[in-house]
């Protein structure tokens, strides 16, 4: 499951992030996952429940937003929904594209730090 070794490395960088604001947790972190980045959303949000233990974000949620694979069709100049590779057929041409625009994404794209008590 290499969604474990993800979601460690998104915590350890959510906890980065918090550090440098002078946060001393997280609320949630946000990421954005594609549809062919080879991640599947319900197994990273089970590994970041087990990454998160004993660290900053111990109480946080893992948003995730997915991002549908698009492809772009050079000689049509189309942008389309794609389903799973090899290959890509432009619906208005009917020929093979290779140019992805999304779909690869796995980043993260925001970290709520909890508000520290003032006083």
């Amino acid at each position: 499951m290499h969604e474990l070794s993800i979601a460690t490395a998104i915590v350890e960088r959510a906890e980065e992030v918090a550090l440098a604001e002078g946060a001393g947790a997280v609320r949630a972190v946000t990421v954005r996952v594609g549809e062919l980045s080879g991640v599947v959303p319900d197994a990273l949000d089970f590994a970041f429940e087990v990454a998160r233990e004993g660290t900053a974000l111990a109480g946080a949620r893992l948003v995730v937003e997915q991002v549908t694979a698009h492809a772009y069709c050079d000689p049509c100049a189309a942008e389309f929904a794609v389903g799973m590779p090899p290959f890509f057929w432009c619906p208005r041409c009917d020929r093979p594209s290779q140019e992805l625009r999304r779909g690869r994404e796995l980043e993260i794209v925001a970290v709520d730090p909890a508000q520290s008590p003032e006083s």
